[in-house]
């Protein structure tokens, strides 16, 4: 070796320490990307306390201004700008109103991943999620036709290039998981969710998804495919009991939601609210674990439909209370436990706290989780900037695709006197019904972007030559049953009439012995389907109320 070469070599020796101190260096393993996943999943699970696992394994609508104190351990993912029922209600349906414009809402989730990144014990971003069936359910966002709609055009080329749109308006936001799209078969129109659906074939079915899905998954944002499995029982009875066997659930129902695993990549699942041979599908070992999971390799997270965990008790009777559904749940499969509120927590962390739950099953929960969130790069990335959500939210180019989508979505189905197109000499028009003045998106929808009615839409095209003669028509009319108020009620105290009912609460249902509570109601306006009247003095169940008073 020649002076020269050894000088050379000494230089690069020398160089290589300067070169690996330039690397930053990470005093936990799971902060550090060049790790792989799995070491850093393990890593990370290692140093969780029972209470921050099964946060992770716990989503909720909402934000940061209930408290920050109360989201101290973490948590799975929030659906923020968006309200559930708090207290001992089990209302499903969600108020989506909120939020703002779309750069108000990235700024927001900005503000709340921050939080969770640099003010709790771990630093574990969410997964901040949100519904997206034909478009966002928010302000701004662009209204695409509905599912039944895209799959009427056999176009899987145009579902992606919808799917990106909105793949696009919802990753600008800050949102990494779309609780879409529906994958169950219509098979009977009875069924209300119908529209939400590609149909009643599953080959169809399948391509649809799996058109819309790669769209998203390639991009960083995680869908959920749902609602496993069935959803729809006899008569288009949604939620009711399933009973189908395995040849039908092979050949109609399974197709579409394995193609979209093993094939499409759908990183989680949502499971439905009905039972499949007496066992909730939230809480079924042979679908959860044995087939979706071991089967079919599913290595994403299973989450449960809106307070669907806690239907094993309420719904379906396989469960003593809320802690023995939360761990026959968790040990059958489930790994999110999905609410409408924070307080309900307590329902679930019982079992948790009581050792209920099988450890094993809680740990391979939340490596789920954590391995989503590393896949999402979160740990690395977890901000967006919030003017790219103005951008691209109801951009012009995405209103003419939403146009053109509807176009290929439409089907001629009679014309029997040749009435269409319309003539262009043609003086009158009637227009019946009150769907023509109101522009209709279908269910799960976001208040579109500035949506166009029939009778708008005719106006604009023909109003000048022609005559437009609108008739609502029969309409469609709903009640809305209120419940008697407070002030026409009252009861007698020493011969005095004092507002509202006297109420005596007792622990059985023959209204025997002493109340264990008696109480002045202004009312009888209660919602006590996930709490008793009084959690420390009444049963959760098999409780009785007597009401006296005057009317």
């Amino acid at each position: 070796m020649t002076m020269q070469t050894r000088s050379i070599t000494q230089l690069i020796i020398l160089f290589m320490p300067l070169l690996f101190s330039l690397k930053p260096a990470y005093s936990q393993v799971y902060k550090d990307p060049d790790t792989p996943i799995e070491i850093r999943v393990e890593d990370l699970l290692s140093r969780m306390t029972l209470e921050e696992k099964f946060w992770q394994m716990f989503m909720i609508p909402g934000d940061l201004s209930i408290g920050k104190e109360k989201f101290k351990h973490g948590i799975f993912g929030l659906q923020v700008a968006t309200k559930g029922k708090s207290g001992g209600e089990a209302e499903q349906l969600l108020d989506y109103s909120g939020g703002g414009t779309a750069q108000q809402t990235a700024a927001l989730i900005n503000d709340i991943q921050k939080y969770f990144v640099e003010e709790t014990r771990l630093g574990i971003p969410i997964i901040p999620f949100d519904e997206a069936l034909h478009g966002l359910v928010r302000d701004g966002a662009t209204a695409f036709p509905q599912a039944i709609a895209l799959a009427a055009s056999w176009d899987t080329s145009l579902v992606g290039v919808v799917g990106h749109a909105i793949m696009m308006e919802t990753k600008t936001r800050g949102i990494r998981q779309i609780l879409s799209p529906v994958l169950n078969i219509a098979r009977d129109v009875r069924w209300g969710r119908t529209e939400e659906t590609y149909g009643e074939d599953p080959f169809l079915t399948t391509q649809m998804a799996m058109a819309f899905i790669s769209q998203f998954e390639k991009a960083g944002v995680i869908t959920t495919p749902k609602h496993f499995i069935a959803n729809v029982g006899d008569g288009g009875r949604d939620s009711y009991p399933i009973h189908f066997n395995e040849r039908l659930l092979e050949e109609i129902y399974f197709p579409a939601f394995k193609a979209c695993f093993q094939r499409a990549k759908a990183w989680s699942v949502m499971t439905s609210y009905n039972s499949l041979d007496g066992r909730p599908c939230t809480a079924n070992d042979w679908l959860l674990n044995q087939k979706l999971k071991k089967e079919w390799g599913f290595d994403g997270f299973v989450i449960s439909d809106a307070g669907a965990t806690g239907g094993a008790n309420v719904l379906h009777f396989t469960a003593a209370d809320y802690a023995d559904a939360t761990r026959q749940s968790v040990e059958d499969g489930l790994d999110v436990m999905f609410q409408t509120s924070h307080d309900h927590y307590p329902l679930f962390y019982e079992a948790y706290e009581k050792g209920m739950v099988d450890q094993a099953a809680v740990d391979e929960a939340v490596r789920r989780v954590l391995r989503a969130k590393f896949k999402l790069g979160l740990f690395e990335d977890p901000y967006i900037d919030p003017a790219e959500a103005a951008q691209w939210n109801g951009s012009a180019a995405h209103r003419q695709l939403a146009k053109q989508a509807a176009l290929a979505s439409m089907v001629l189905l009679k014309n029997e006197q040749q009435t269409l197109p319309l003539k262009k000499n043609i003086s009158s028009i009637a227009l019946i019904g009150k769907d023509a003045v109101e522009a209709r998106l279908g269910g799960y929808s976001g208040p579109g972007n500035r949506p166009v009615s029939i009778l708008a839409g005719l106006k604009d095209k023909v109003g000048k030559t022609c005559t437009i003669n609108y008739a609502p028509g029969c309409g469609r009319e709903s009640v809305d049953f209120v419940t008697i108020p407070a002030e026409y009620f009252y009861h007698e105290n020493n011969s005095r009439k004092e507002a509202g009912l006297q109420g005596d609460y007792f622990n059985n249902i023959t209204f025997e012995g002493t109340p264990a509570l008696s109480r002045i109601d202004r009312n009888i306006n209660f919602g006590w389907t996930l709490f008793s009247p009084d959690q420390e003095k009444i049963n959760y169940d098999f409780y009785s109320v007597k009401w006296t008073g005057q009317l």
